[in-house]
């Protein structure tokens, strides 16, 4: 009944959990009775009939252009040091991130295309990653500038790689010899291991906090601030829409509207 799933939410909610995860939730106990019910396992769907979890409003974070300097000074030699250049140049997404090829980078036509992801699968048992060759959405699917700053240090990674191997020998993974942003020993970065990294790499060095997906954040805000025209930054980040675009902005800008 609708007052067993309205305990069960207010359950969660005494555990910690967010609204936006009870939202998650709601989701999926919604779906799930709505086919019970298509199907006559049961006459309606109690879901529909309580207050639905309101989703709350996350603002990010973003560095300045100093921050933006003291990190990647911070970041030299580190493991991770490819990724964040990367994410902070472009403002990809981390899945984004860790799906680039080296069949994505055209050194030629200095061009670097996003066309893969790595996601994580977060089951109990089974906190494995999913490699795919598609986007989050079709305005995700983008071809950049190579910045003249990421070629150099892709050519750099490069050749630090190919020093992994012969150090490496048979021990080195070759399943993602594709992929950029591999450790040591060739294998592909997982994603938890760049959000947990990314906050030692701030500690350490004393820097302000912030969540990698920031990054983002910071590109995009500093994008709009130089006075890009917002729509040309939506396609860049890859947003579907405007209003996307607008809420990765925390600089007040005049060249933002509806």
């Amino acid at each position: 009944k609708p007052k067993h799933i309205q305990d069960f939410y207010n359950s969660l909610y005494k555990k910690g959990l967010s609204s936006n995860t009870v939202l998650h939730y709601h989701a999926n106990i919604r779906k799930a009775l709505d086919i019970a019910t298509k199907l006559e396992i049961i006459p309606n769907n109690p879901a529909d009939r309580i207050e639905r979890p309101k989703k709350s409003q996350f603002i990010g974070d973003f560095y300045s252009i100093d921050e933006l300097e003291k990190l990647f000074y911070a970041c030299r030699s580190d493991p991770i040091e490819i990724v964040v250049l990367i994410a902070s140049f472009y403002g990809l997404r981390r899945s984004e991130v860790l799906g680039l090829k080296w069949s994505s980078i055209d050194f030629e036509k200095n061009i670097i295309t996003i066309k893969h992801k790595v996601i994580q699968r977060n089951a109990k048992k089974n906190r494995s990653m999913v490699l795919k060759d598609k986007t989050k959405n079709k305005a995700s699917y983008r071809s950049l500038p190579l910045l003249p700053t990421i070629a150099t240090a892709l050519k750099k990674h490069k050749n630090q790689i190919n020093k992994n191997k012969l150090i490496c020998g048979n021990t080195y993974h070759k399943e993602f010899e594709d992929y950029i942003c591999v450790d040591f020993k060739g294998k592909l970065f997982r994603p938890e291991y760049i959000t947990d990294h990314f906050q030692i790499i701030l500690k350490n060095n004393g820097l302000r906090h912030i969540r990698f997906h920031d990054l983002r954040h910071t590109f995009c805000s500093n994008l709009v601030q130089s006075g890009m025209d917002v729509s040309v930054v939506r396609m860049i980040m890859g947003h579907e829409h405007l209003s996307t675009t607008q809420k990765y902005t925390h600089l007040s800008n005049p060249y933002i509207e509806d």
